[in-house]
Parts: structure tokens; sequence; C-alpha cells
């Protein structure tokens, strides 16, 4: 294939970005005005399924995968806990001015991008593209630090199970460890499970050898 063949065939390769658009569950909570029909409308063109909202909801379905929520003064009191729960879901902030309170909000809100108003069909598909992404990305980032967070507090378990096997049972650091790890056999453990219940017991017996 010549090289201009190439850069045509590349040119209508999707990207996979791009084909998600259309399972798309969007909340547009915006006052029902000229601009949020305009957004509505936009996100529709593109293939979004979407659902407005006005006044802004105090919670949101999960089955929602974006939320386009209008930044106005009217809101700032709400309560929108949704938006900062574990499970929230995209945020991009839709302003029509600037100030400190305002960007205030937005960053409150955990907002992945900001849309200016007036909304125009320009820059919304890229603007939803890269909040969607950057939102995956931070969701991503946040399971694996839960996985080293955990990995660290079992390996903590098993190091304190260790010391307190050694110091009950009179054996070695390897010869405790594999006590631990017999038992996570016989029971179809882990080993940081069956460190934390050595622990935790030693801790109830401890706790019943000071009274």
């Amino acid at each position: 294939m010549s090289e201009q063949g190439e850069h045509r065939s590349s040119l209508r390769a999707t990207p996979q970005q791009l084909k998600e658009l259309r399972t798309l569950n969007v909340a547009v909570i915006h006052p029902d005005d000229a601009d949020g029909r305009q957004l509505t409308q936009q996100l529709q063109r593109i293939g979004c399924k979407v659902q407005a909202f006005w006044p802004p909801v105090h919670s949101i379905s999960k089955d929602v995968d974006v939320a386009f929520v209008a930044v106005r003064p009217d809101i700032l009191n709400l309560n929108m806990d949704w938006a900062r729960s574990e499970d929230a879901p995209t945020v991009i902030a839709v302003v029509n001015y600037e100030n400190p309170t305002i960007v205030e909000v937005v960053l409150g809100l955990g907002a992945k991008a900001v849309l200016p108003s007036p909304v125009r069909t320009f820059g919304l598909l890229s603007t939803l593209v890269l909040a969607r992404e950057s939102h995956k990305e931070n969701r991503g980032l946040q399971r694996r630090l839960r996985k080293v967070e955990a990995k660290l507090v079992g390996v903590r378990h098993i190091a304190d199970a260790k010391v307190i096997l050694m110091k009950t049972h009179h054996v070695s650091e390897t010869e405790a460890y594999d006590l631990i790890r017999e038992k996570a056999m016989s029971t179809r453990s882990t080993t940081e499970e069956v460190a934390k219940a050595i622990f935790e017991a030693h801790e109830v017996l401890s706790m019943g050898g000071k009274r």
C-alpha cells in the first residue's frame, strides 16, 4: 500500500475512545436554557444517551458515566457529594465566568475538565474524550494504590505474626513463616489473612492478660 493509502486508512480508523461515546450515559445538570439545550443536542449528535436535570440533584444513578455540571452561584451551597464518591462519574464543569469561588467549586466537584459557556460545537468532543481518559487513568491509579496499601499492610501483619510465633513457639523466623504458610495452605487462605488472624488473636489475649 502506498504512503498516501496508508494515511487515508489511518484517518478512517476510529479510536476505541471514540467508539465508546455511543455507549455513554450522560447527565446534563444545567438550566433549561438555550445553552443547556445546545449542550444536550450536541451530545446527542455525538451519539451519547443524554438526560437533563435542573435544579442539581443530590444523588445520581450509578449508570451515569459522565456528568456535565453548570457551575452557577445558585448551586454553591448545594450538597453534591455524589461527585466525590468512589464510583463517581466523570465530571465536566460548565462555567460562564471565573472567580475564586467558582474555581473552588469546580475543584470541589473533582471536575476532569472545564467547558466554557456559551457552549460551542468546537471543542466539546475533545473535552469529553480527554476528560473520560483522565478519569479512567485516575481510577486505575487509585485501584493500584489501594492494592499497594493492602499489600504493605499484609507484609506488616506477616512480620508481626512471625515475631509472635518466634516468641510463643521458640522457633526461627524461617520456621515461623513456614507455620504461617502451612496454615494458609490447609485453610485455603492467604498468608496475609493467616498472619492478620494470628496478630489479632494475640492482641485479644494480650488485652485479657492486662486486666
